[in-house]
């Protein structure tokens, strides 16, 4: 059995601590770099409920996509959320790993996931990593659709095939117009509507859009945008990543288990469509 430092080192080679943005916390957040890791969990928050299945599932190691402290704290005491959280690791002696924004950069990473699932093609990344020769690596991908498809029939196609989630799949944009391109990013991504406008794309698909971002880009293009969940947007990474850590497990001849959790931990729980709702038929939960 390979010991934790051994697993967390072919982990960091697949999405270098290097790449994270400045803000981010990365790595191990609790674990002994001696203890051996059988059986690994990937999810897309370090949540109770996420360290809890751990448990239960006899896991060694949980990976999130979430930092579990992305600002500094002065108490670990089990009456808080996060307290709790890192009391249930140690006495279950489960280590956490965590791979952000290092793992949105990554070639492959979260974006790539993401036009997996939703099964597009990937040309290059919509803001390239200036320090990778190869081109590959960066923000968000710019994709391809196979055949062209309505707005309305890409809303679907999301909605089919991201997890499930109270707020579906939210549209701007005429859902009849054609999309032949677009431009993907897991998790929040209205920051980088400059770049999605100066990509060329028809659409964009990321999560957590804004108001007033997204009428300011509507004004300037017929851009258009499809909103999902920040946890959808990011889950499809998870099962990318594990079978990038299966693979290397088999190389090694390690023989870990790698599992995903299908724990749905988006925050928002239902949702209650208006009474006249034009958006019902492009796929959005009623």
């Amino acid at each position: 059995m390979p010991r934790l430092s051994e697993v967390t080192a072919a982990l960091d080679a697949l999405w270098p601590p290097a790449l994270a943005e400045g803000w981010d916390a990365v790595g191990t957040v609790a674990g002994d770099p001696d203890a051996e890791v059988t059986r690994v969990l990937f999810a897309v928050d370090p949540v109770q409920e996420i360290v809890d299945e751990a448990a239960d599932l006899g896991a060694d190691l949980v990976v999130t996509h979430h930092p579990l402290y992305l600002r500094g704290t002065t108490t670990v005491a089990a009456d808080t959320f996060k307290g709790k959280v890192v009391h249930t690791l140690i006495k279950n002696d489960i280590a956490l790993h965590v791979a952000h924004t290092n793992a949105d950069k990554a070639d492959p990473g979260v974006s790539d996931a993401l036009a997996g699932a939703l099964d597009v093609r990937v040309v290059r990344p919509l803001v390239p990593d200036p320090t990778d020769p190869s081109g590959r690596r960066g923000l968000g991908r710019v994709c391809e659709l196979e055949h062209p498809l309505t707005l309305r029939e890409l809303a679907g196609r999301a909605a089919d095939r991201l997890p499930a989630t109270a707020q579906g799949i939210r549209v701007a944009g005429d859902p009849d117009a054609t999309i032949r391109t677009i431009a993907v990013s897991g998790g929040s991504g209205d920051s980088l509507f400059d770049d999605v406008r100066a990509s060329g794309v028809d659409a964009f698909l990321t999560a957590d859009l804004r108001h007033h971002p997204v009428s300011e880009a509507r004004e300037h293009t017929s851009l258009a945008l499809l909103d999902a969940a920040h946890w959808a947007t990011e889950w499809p990474w998870c099962e990318l990543a594990a079978a990038q850590l299966d693979e290397i497990s088999d190389r090694h001849g390690w023989g870990l288990r790698v599992h995903v959790s299908r724990t749905v931990t988006d925050p928002w729980t239902a949702h209650a469509a208006s009474s006249a709702a034009p958006l019902s038929t492009l796929g959005a939960p009623n």
